[in-house]
């Protein structure tokens, strides 16, 4: 949920400095299909009569279509802005991995939302120590803010890339007295 604070200020910004909504249709993303396959593979994973069933086999089909997604934006790293939300993905996945294939929850950060770890799979989980620490979800947007939720230091990385896409691929598009005319 992260990600949309950062498509809405992208957009924004974008404006902000001039752009035009038209450039992100310009945008060219390679592989976008392998993207979309880990995203939705997500989903499905972390809906409620998945996430009772799914047992062990969680753990390697969240790295896996983690990884599918981490392939789609190194295969993109030259769209501006982009190897920023590649890092952030590295980031997160290297949390994930060296915790078991989960994210680590700071329990203050879920208990400032009012939430407590749950008892199905899911792709956060309270570690007593996680390997690598910092950069687990360890922030909470605050409680009260529309989809308050716990982040990493990754998340932030995902969604200042994001934004820096948006608003550089905004600025590239031409006016429209620069378009040629049919």
């Amino acid at each position: 949920m992260f990600i949309l604070y950062a498509l809405v200020i992208g957009l924004v910004l974008g404006l902000i400095v001039g752009g035009r909504p038209a450039g992100i249709g310009a945008i060219r993303f390679r592989w976008g299909w392998l993207a979309v396959i880990g995203f939705a593979i997500q989903v499905v994973l972390f809906s409620g009569p998945v996430t009772e069933r799914i047992g062990s086999l969680g753990v390697p089909i969240y790295v896996a279509s983690t990884a599918l997604v981490l392939a789609a934006l190194l295969r993109n790293v030259s769209v501006p802005g982009l190897w920023i939300v590649a890092v952030g993905a590295f980031s997160n996945m290297a949390a994930i991995a060296t915790n078991g294939g989960y994210m680590p929850a700071d329990p203050g950060a879920l208990a400032s939302l009012g939430q407590a770890p749950g008892s199905v799979y899911s792709n956060s989980s309270v570690v007593a120590h996680p390997a690598l620490q910092p950069l687990t979800d360890i922030f909470a947007i605050p409680h009260g803010i529309p989809l308050a939720n716990v982040f990493s230091i990754g998340d932030v990385l995902i969604g200042l890339g994001v934004a820096v896409v948006i608003v550089v691929a905004m600025k590239r598009a031409p006016a429209a007295a620069e378009l040629p005319s049919s």
